[in-house]
């Protein structure tokens, strides 16, 4: 099986327990007709460094890189230990016109905080140096004692942000240019659908299509028959988003219709619902020791229960935005339960005094990016079977009481108190 892996270009060096897993950019670098630049490069150049460097190894197990070149996917690079964000600088600033990467440490949103702005801008060539300098300095200074601590945010809690830019300048060898997040444009908007569906790529005649996955999950059927549809309507690239979904790129107009018709067929589909383009569910307790519940079959009942009540004269008919839910099976949050607009932490909830269910806490109002936002707490112990109807009645109040039918869903929430928030679910 590893032979075959090497032999299609995939590798498992460096997957082991304590490295840096997963390099990251976003899903539609390189055809995005809004984006500032095209990451994967450097996402490549920064995996094949790490996997030639085996002292680079050492690193914990969720220690993770993101690349943004301001597409309208998001990669969540304000969520990692190490962020790169493009933006773009005019004229008459510090630096010549241009883009550049902004660099972002510290994010770990299972542990409470988004990644903090090093107050800096590189070039593009300058982002996989000053990357592995960051790691260097890591990897000498992280707590590798405690394994709740073995994060970039704790280094800078314990040092500083200027601390660690100085040990990283030490590390590189040269000091590195200083510019204000204010001297730099906004980063283009992000599009909260823009990972399913047909949507038209930056090259003339092609589009990319957004294929839904229920909750992450495809037969192998299903692999080989997307892969099949890839190669011969597209350019055989098949891409990963952080919403557990897939997107085929490269597919000329004339043979949009037919991967529509072909995506369907395999029993998938490629447009979804405002609730189920959003759901993201963790592995959980079929594949994992730590979750404390079955997040992917609970997932599947929130979606099909609440859609089955968005036409006629249900109180959630007509939810018309996106919203987001996040099940994660335990606090290591992988699914990152804080930054959904509904999160759902998995728990045991007692109904006898030797009898557990599974169930969830309920966390509402968490954003990322522009609307960037930890979620607060609102409910305890909610049972699994319990926890459509829960979810439902909160949707129900959203749609009925949102300043405007364009409201997002996190500025409603963010504008409730949690008491106001729970006697909604209840």
């Amino acid at each position: 099986m590893l032979t075959g892996l090497a032999a299609a270009g995939i590798t498992s060096r460096g997957s082991g327990a304590d490295n840096i897993r997963n390099i990251t950019g976003n899903p539609t670098a390189g055809i995005d007709p809004q984006e500032l630049y095209d990451t994967r490069p450097l996402g490549t150049a920064l995996h094949h460094a790490i996997l030639n460097h085996r002292e680079l190894y050492g690193l914990p197990r969720k220690f993770n890189i993101a690349f943004d070149g301001g597409g309208a996917v998001a990669s969540l690079e304000d969520t990692n230990d190490i962020g790169f964000s493009a933006v773009r600088v005019g004229e008459g600033r510090r630096l010549p016109p241009g883009v550049y990467f902004r660099v972002l440490l510290g994010g770990v949103t299972g542990h409470g905080d988004f990644a903090r702005d090093l107050g800096v801008a590189l070039r593009p060539e300058q982002c996989v140096p000053v990357a592995i300098a960051i790691v260097r300095v890591f990897i000498e200074h992280g707590d590798r004692t405690d394994r709740t601590k073995a994060r970039m945010k704790y280094v800078i809690d314990r040092h500083g942000l200027d601390w660690y830019l100085a040990e990283t300048e030490k590390a590189l060898g040269e000091a590195l240019p200083r510019l204000a997040p204010a001297d730099c444009g906004p980063r283009p908007p992000l599009d909260r659908r823009g990972h399913i569906g047909v949507h038209p790529q930056k090259q003339p005649g092609l589009s990319y299509v957004g294929v839904v996955l229920p909750v992450g999950r495809m037969e192998a059927a299903q692999m080989r028959g997307l892969a099949r549809i890839a190669a011969h309507h597209g350019s055989g690239t098949i891409r990963l988003t952080v919403w557990q979904n897939l997107i085929l790129s490269d597919i000329p107009e004339g043979h949009v219709d037919a991967v529509k018709h072909e995506i369907e067929t395999l029993g998938l589909a490629w447009r979804a619902g405002s609730v189920r383009a959003g759901v993201v569910a963790c592995t959980g307790s079929t594949g994992c020791r730590f979750s404390a519940s079955d997040t992917k079959r609970h997932a599947q009942a929130v979606i099909e229960h609440v859609e089955a009540r968005l036409h006629g004269g249900a109180p959630v008919a007509g939810l018309n935005v996106p919203v987001n839910i996040h099940l994660t099976g335990c606090h290591h949050s992988c699914a990152q339960h804080y930054i959904g607009d509904i999160g759902l932490l998995a728990a045991r909830v007692p109904v006898s005094e030797d009898a557990e269910v599974e169930g969830y806490h309920l966390h509402v109002g968490g954003g990322c990016g522009a609307d960037r936002g930890l979620a607060r707490e609102v409910l305890r112990d909610v049972r699994a079977d319990e926890l459509p109807a829960v979810v439902e009645r909160l949707l129900a109040a959203y749609l009925a009481q949102r300043a405007s039918p364009a409201e997002p869903f996190h500025v409603f929430a963010r504008r409730h108190t949690v008491e106001q928030l729970r006697s909604f679910c209840t």
